[in-house]
């Protein structure tokens, strides 16, 4: 009696249950890959100013300038924001909950612009930082921000031919933790953002 063959369909679906499988056991090996390619984060130096690029509303962000500020790494700090809520601006929001924390309100300079991503903000502020005459700075954002952000100001940097050497400075989120993002709902949220976003650029978006 000949031998019975499986279905092609069988086969496949055996198939794809063996591929999912090797995906799901080793996740502690793979998963935070996905996760420590959205970070790159420098060592502090002294620069002329610090910029601390919108869409924190928990202000890790500018809490991170404003210490690199005291550690005495930069005189003054930029803080971008678009136009926030009731009629007042992001920039102006986050100075006001630094000062609260005890910082010196002179340090920080609000600078409202009208973007709607980082690539239209690194443009605004490229061009407020030639203004200045700006040789050197840092750039502050969320850790899960801070390698697509950097790759935007370099090309914004090409494109404008003005291109001030920048160390990119990361900070902490509490919701995002590369090693174990996938735990988190939020954190979860934002990998699957910032990679689709990440994607988005590459294509020119």
């Amino acid at each position: 009696m000949p031998r019975r063959r499986f279905p092609v369909l069988i086969k496949l679906v055996f198939a794809a249950g063996v591929l999912a499988g090797a995906a799901y056991f080793p996740r502690p090996l793979w998963l935070p890959m996905a996760g420590y390619g959205l970070i790159h984060s420098d060592a502090p130096d002294r620069a002329d100013i610090a910029v601390v690029l919108a869409g924190d509303p928990q202000g890790h962000r500018i809490e991170k300038a404003a210490q690199l500020a005291k550690a005495g790494y930069v005189p003054q700090v930029l803080v971008s924001g678009p136009p926030g809520v009731y009629g007042i601006n992001e920039s102006d929001l986050a100075v006001q909950f630094i000062e609260h924390k005890g910082y010196p309100a002179q340090w920080f300079i609000p600078f409202p612009d009208p973007s709607h991503s980082t690539k239209e903000e690194s443009g605004y502020i490229l061009r407020e930082l030639q203004r200045r005459n700006v040789h050197r700075f840092l750039l502050i954002t969320s850790d899960y921000h801070s390698a697509r952000a950097r790759r935007i100001f370099l090309a914004t940097e090409r494109k404008m031919g003005y291109a001030p050497p920048f160390r990119t400075v990361a900070a902490p989120d509490e919701f995002f933790h590369a090693d174990s993002w996938w735990r988190n709902r939020e954190a979860q949220k934002t990998v699957f953002i910032e990679w689709w976003k990440t994607l988005a650029n590459a294509l020119g978006r």
